[in-house]
């Protein structure tokens, strides 16, 4: 089959008296062959014709400015997701501390408020058991208070022969010393205990405190005994 470009080739390249003119050359730019009907290439695209099976250009050269590039921003936008990543989680775990935090205090709050309204009922109790009026069914109801207010964290404090601490301890009466020498503040006498719970004190112990000589023995009093027995906390009810 001849096709319209060859005879115009053919036709361009003789002269009217049989002489050669000027030759003529024909781009044909259809895209697919007519001799095999595949489909051509463009002359400047990419071919996969490396040695190692990698892109080269229509020039020979490997084409790898384009896949630098794309790994390039691949690598930001991994590096970006990973800083938020890394941002949310840390905003999380600050907003669980937060909501412990607040969950705790208001426990305590709860806890506080409820047992501040038994004080004077724990100070009957006290009263009756100096008295030896704590015997009973009147005992056995008080063992139940004391077992629940214990159970919400009341803690009883005050007891004679421990340091004066102005911020657990409210002074009635103080006691001065009457020998020379280095002295030390205690209580002398527990006129009303006091109460915590967790950090929180509730009321401070109405105490009454005289100057000791200072020989030690109220800090070792403080810490407690060697032997793990009871330090300066006791039994809301004894």
């Amino acid at each position: 089959m001849t096709y319209p470009a060859d005879r115009n080739e053919r036709s361009a390249g003789q002269g009217g008296d049989g002489a050669e003119g000027e030759r003529v050359v024909v781009n044909d730019r259809r895209r697919i062959d007519p001799v095999t009907g595949e489909v051509r290439q463009p002359a400047d695209a990419p071919v996969a014709d490396g040695p190692d099976g990698s892109v080269r250009a229509a020039d020979g050269e490997p084409a790898r400015g384009a896949a630098d590039a794309a790994s390039a921003e691949l690598a930001a936008q991994l590096d970006e997701r990973t800083a938020d990543l890394q941002r949310v989680s840390a905003e999380y775990a600050n907003y669980r501390r937060r909501v412990d935090r607040d969950r705790e205090s208001v426990l305590v709050g709860a806890r506080v408020q409820f047992v501040g309204d038994l004080l004077t009922v724990l100070d009957d109790v006290d009263r009756a058991e100096q008295h030896g009026d704590l015997t009973g069914p009147f005992k056995a109801v008080a063992d139940k208070l004391t077992a629940v207010v214990q159970k919400l964290g009341l803690e009883a404090f005050g007891l004679e022969g421990e340091p004066f601490d102005p911020s657990v301890h409210e002074a009635v009466q103080h006691e001065a010393a009457t020998a020379p020498g280095p002295t030390v503040t205690v209580v002398s006498s527990v006129l009303r205990r006091g109460y915590r719970i967790a950090d929180r004190v509730l009321r401070p112990a109405m105490v009454m405190v005289a100057d000791r000589p200072d020989d030690g023995t109220a800090a070792a009093e403080s810490e407690g005994p060697a032997d793990g027995g009871p330090s300066g906390k006791h039994r809301l009810v004894e």
